[in-house]
């Protein structure tokens, strides 16, 4: 998974929104790591317990974990608390469990979808892009 983010940073610029699906340990955040490592980041970690995190480079990365917010039941406007609207439009904003919060925050995105393979190692990913900017994109 981290592989796969490295390589899929060489494609992504600042504004773009990643929503990253999948069960728990399906890869979520490593696939999150990798992006930061393509991005000249270290250290990019689950912010479950802070909810967002920001990886301050060239190009920032906004990483985001709203599986607290779900569980909470919160509504969307916890996720407007956190202004993330204000400074994503300078920044590459992964969200982790946000598919039903993205578009509160862009009407463009790419929505990657990590499920678990035949063997513990093995990941299945598909990618569904919405808006102009991932019209015909494809893993």
């Amino acid at each position: 998974m981290r592989d796969f983010g490295i390589s899929l940073s060489q494609q992504l610029r600042a504004g773009d929104v990643i929503v990253l699906k999948g069960d728990l340990g399906a890869g979520k955040t490593a696939l999150a790591s990798g992006i930061g490592q393509g991005l000249g980041i270290e250290g990019v970690s689950s912010p479950t317990f802070i909810i967002s995190r920001v990886h301050k480079a060239k190009v920032p990365l906004i990483h985001i974990d709203a599986y607290r917010l779900l569980l909470s039941g919160a509504k969307g406007f916890e996720f407007d608390d956190l202004d993330i609207a204000t400074s994503k439009d300078h920044a590459i904003t992964v969200i982790e469990w946000g598919d039903s919060l993205v578009n509160r925050l862009s009407d463009e995105y790419l929505v990657i979808d990590i499920a678990f393979g035949a063997d513990e190692n093995e990941r299945l990913l598909s990618a569904t892009g919405i808006g102009p900017r991932w019209a015909g994109f494809s893993l």
